[in-house]
């Protein structure tokens, strides 16, 4: 053995004692028995999974699988028309095609997009990114496009390029009563005016539907199911009269342009039910180019209304029986309130003027003296049954309740300002209301411009005025409306007169608060609104307007610039309705005939303080 070797030896194994054949047995038992053990407890628990999936909680899965491979698409409701009152469409909806993509089916996102680009007036960029966002199955490229538009990118035929029918507001008027009927958003959504007060009925209740797609994206055309149904929108039937409408839009948008005016508003109504025939608002634009507004003026904005307001504190001196249309006052030519001295436009002598001449004449110092009679309480109580201060029961969107102090805010002025119209501010429709008023038999009948709903196969289901409110007595009533028509026949409001009929009515040109905090602007000049208020036939009114002209340049006074575009309005507007002429006056029990002395003078219907 040599040196650093190490040699092991074997040694033999102590033998090992064969199992017996009964031992073997009981091991190989023992591992059947664990292997079964085995095999049971997995098909247990994959049997406990399969109960769990297909049985305990199966929709759950159905639904996961569901989401994998579907996606849920409004379906949408045509909105419902918005109608005239006779039928005539003033708004509906059609059908549009809008562009719209897979990205999962879209091989070439930036080549497609420079196709689609020029046709959609839409940035290569935008589209591509939106094409390119692969984890959607589903984007709009273009909503609601025209109808040729949609053909030539048919004729493309570019693989995961669709169109998808979508309804759209069109007005078949040409904006006709824009301000009146509001907008829509791109979803079809009540923006404004009618078509956000009465969205819920205009749009009924969109569906939903499920589409079921393959794991390329491509929609399997048997596997859709609806899920909801849509549920059908209602059209409006408005009190609106197209016509007249119209005839209301172009004759005001002419007065403002003629007389340099910021802007105007018209209403046409039915005293007797209260229905709105023509809302007119029109404005500038940047380029002081007149307009229609798309804010309806007439109801959402104010302004103080000068001599249209004396009516009412003369209506609260004679229901008060404080005085009669023939009571004789003394009337000079200045009143100091307080530490204001008010002043009629033309400087008199102090006259025996009667209640009927205070009116005729609209003399400041004749109302104010009638107004401190009333009193301050009473005045204020006459003023809020006429409607001021409170939102009309159109409840319009964004309508102005008006300015009117509480009681208890009222300045030693307040008894002479606010009898003229000053120091109060009201929306042409709620001034229009206290002429509806009076024309009315002294009851306060609701404006409405809603006459009825339309279902989807065009059933007509009518809506009947509300009750009046008696504001006034009837004899009151009377009487005023005879004092009125002597304003149009012999005072400030000659230029309202109608050949063959007699009109009712009064003007009124009252000064504008300026941002200074007063009625003068930087510069100490007066801004001025213009307005005429009225009602024809006088002895039987079948309908009733007012007129308001926002800052008239050609001359401020509303006798001559108010008054002429309610003679005009009002005569289409009668012919237009058939009423027949009847040029045989009006007159009412003590109502005199306006005294010598009384009659038509330049203006004279400016509330004017500290002359």
């Amino acid at each position: 053995m040599s040196a650093g070797t190490v040699t092991f030896l074997n040694r033999p194994r102590a033998a090992r004692p064969r199992p017996t054949v009964a031992v073997q047995r009981a091991v190989t038992a023992r591992r059947i028995v664990g292997v079964l053990a085995v095999i049971l407890v997995v098909f247990g628990v994959v049997g406990y999974r399969l109960v769990q999936v297909q049985v305990m909680a199966s929709d759950r899965y159905v639904e996961f699988g569901m989401d994998q491979r579907s996606t849920t698409r409004e379906l949408s409701v045509d909105r419902g028309p918005i109608l005239d009152r006779d039928g005539n469409e003033l708004a509906l909806s059609v059908v549009r095609s809008s562009v719209t993509a897979n990205p999962k089916l879209i091989t070439d996102p930036v080549g497609t997009a420079q196709q689609l680009a020029p046709l959609l007036g839409v940035a290569v960029a935008e589209l591509a990114a939106n094409l390119s966002d692969a984890d959607r199955s589903f984007v709009y490229l273009a909503r609601k496009i025209d109808g040729d538009v949609a053909a030539a990118i048919a004729d493309l035929e570019i693989p995961g390029v669709m169109f998808e029918d979508e309804p759209m507001r069109t007005w078949p008027a040409d904006g006709l009563a824009r301000s009146v009927i509001g907008f829509v958003g791109t979803d079809n959504v009540g923006l404004s005016g009618l078509e956000l007060q009465y969205d819920a009925q205009l749009s009924g209740l969109a569906g939903e539907e499920i589409l079921e797609s393959d794991r390329s994206g491509r929609r399997i055309p048997t596997g859709a199911s609806l899920e909801r149904p849509a549920l059908a929108s209602s059209g409006l039937m408005l009190t609106l009269d197209r016509s007249l409408q119209f005839e209301a839009e172009r004759v005001l948008a002419r007065a403002v342009e003629d007389t340099g005016a910021r802007g105007g508003m018209a209403v046409v109504s039915d005293p007797h039910t209260g229905d709105i025939l023509a809302i007119a608002n029109i404005g500038r634009d940047d380029e002081w180019g007149v307009e229609s507004s798309g804010n309806n003026l007439a109801l959402t904005t104010v302004f103080e209304p000068g001599s249209v307001n004396k009516v009412i504190t003369v209506a609260a001196a004679l229901e008060e029986e404080l005085v009669e249309p023939a009571t004789v006052l003394s009337v000079p030519d200045q009143l100091t309130v307080y530490d204001y001295t008010f002043s009629d436009h033309d400087p008199h002598a102090t006259e025996p003027w009667t209640v009927s001449d205070v009116v005729t004449n609209s003399s400041n110092v004749g109302t104010i003296l009638l107004a401190r009679d009333v009193g301050a309480d009473r005045l204020d109580d006459y003023l809020r049954r006429f409607g001021f201060g409170t939102r009309t029961e159109l409840d319009f969107p964004s309508e102005s309740a008006g300015i009117m102090l509480d009681r208890e805010n009222w300045s030693g002025t307040s008894i002479g300002a606010i009898p003229i119209g000053q120091g109060v501010a009201v929306t042409a429709m709620q001034m229009l209301d206290v002429y509806n008023t009076i024309a009315n038999g002294g009851v306060a009948q609701a404006p409405r411009l809603l006459s009825g709903a339309t279902d989807e196969d065009g059933t007509v289901t009518t809506l009947d005025p509300a009750e009046g409110t008696r504001v006034v007595s009837e004899e009151t009533a009377t009487q005023l409306r005879a004092m009125l028509a002597n304003v149009v026949e012999s005072g400030t409001g000659t230029a309202a007169a109608i050949d063959g009929y007699t009109v009712a009515g009064k003007t009124g040109t009252a000064r504008k608060p300026q941002e200074t905090g007063g009625y003068e602007d930087e510069d100490g000049r007066f801004h001025y609104v213009s307005t005429f208020a009225g009602f024809v036939p006088a002895d039987d009114p079948q309908l009733s307007a007012i007129v308001v002209l926002d800052e008239p340049e050609t001359s401020i006074y509303a006798s001559e610039t108010a008054a002429p575009v309610f003679a005009e309005l009002a005569q289409f507007s009668l012919r237009h309705l058939g009423v027949a002429p009847a040029d045989v006056g009006f007159a009412a029990v003590d109502v005199p005939e306006p005294s010598d002395g009384v009659g038509p003078t330049e203006g004279n219907d400016i509330a004017v303080l500290d002359r």
